[in-house]
């Protein structure tokens, strides 16, 4: 029987110019508390057959999210991948909102500090919501592993 999580993820910095001190806080958070908790179950036929653990490589390439799996030996497994197309609006959202959640953070008041992270939060619940709906016909994935897993496409989009 294996063991179906992510016990290692990277990303494919290529495509990345520039992340802010912000950002790179964020994902650290997001691999750490991914890689201590997660579900992540292939549910369609691989490369090569693996019940888990995997290690993955996220990449971004012609508009989709291409997971390279490998298995806890780091052989290949096979690949994951889907079209990002309905998650381009709620990205541009979220990076808005956390634009301006860091620049709150830096002048305003608690309370609208608090308010503009309860909109931060809500957009992000529903992304991985979506993710989470998105994937279901390739790989299963909690709501928490999905959350942390949009956070990562967030930071490969980042152009600059």
């Amino acid at each position: 029987m294996g063991d179906p999580r992510i016990i290692d993820i990277e990303l494919d910095d290529r495509t990345i110019l520039w992340r802010s001190a912000d950002v790179e806080q964020e994902r650290r958070i997001a691999i750490y508390d991914l890689l201590e908790e997660n579900r992540f179950r292939p549910v369609v036929e691989l490369e090569r057959p693996c019940d888990g653990p995997f290690k993955l490589l996220l990449r971004v390439e012609e508009g989709r999210l291409i997971m390279d799996l490998s298995d806890g030996e780091s052989a290949r497994v096979g690949s994951i991948s889907f079209a990002l197309a309905p998650f381009r609006r709620t990205i541009r959202e979220y990076f808005a909102i956390c634009d301006s959640y860091y620049k709150a953070i830096r002048n305003a008041t608690p309370m609208q500090i608090e308010t503009i992270d309860m909109a931060r939060r809500g957009i992000h619940n529903d992304a991985a919501e979506l993710l989470k709906e998105r994937l279901a016909a390739k790989v299963e994935v909690d709501f928490d592993t999905a959350r942390r897993l949009f956070t990562l496409i967030c930071v490969l989009h980042i152009k600059g």
